[in-house]
């Protein structure tokens, strides 16, 4: 599931990503910010497991850039997603497939974290299934 985050964002607003981002509280664990944070973007809970993490830099066009070390958790919920309008625009579920072909003809459309980790993405998920 991806999310379309708010036009209103202070950057890529209104770009397709991962279905939530988070920046952990002070004493908080990264899976308790991940777990708020899918509550609090998507209105949904479930259980998440640890899957990854990668580092990114990217410059935005209003001269903002971001340098992180991002955790990636993994969930499955046959819940309804209902989304935060101020955090989200819109959602969408996708195959990986499916996203790795629409990142190539429209890169625009995509975070560029979705676009850096995807591939971590796909192998996760393609050894977890095995």
């Amino acid at each position: 599931m991806l999310q379309k985050r708010s036009r209103n964002k202070y950057h890529s607003g209104g770009l397709w990503t991962n279905t939530c981002c988070s920046h952990p509280r002070e004493g908080e664990s990264n899976l308790a910010a991940a777990e708020r944070r899918l509550k609090e973007e998507m209105g949904m809970t479930c259980d998440l497991a640890y899957g990854f993490n990668f580092l990114y830099k990217a410059v935005f066009d209003d001269g903002l850039t971001e340098h992180e070390l991002d955790h990636v958790f993994f969930g499955k919920s046959n819940d309804k997603p209902v989304i935060n309008n101020e955090e989200v625009e819109d959602f969408k579920y996708i195959k990986l497939e499916d996203l790795k072909n629409d990142i190539d003809i429209n890169p625009t459309a995509y975070t560029p974290w979705l676009k850096i980790c995807l591939d971590k993405v796909i192998s996760h998920i393609s050894t977890d299934v095995k």
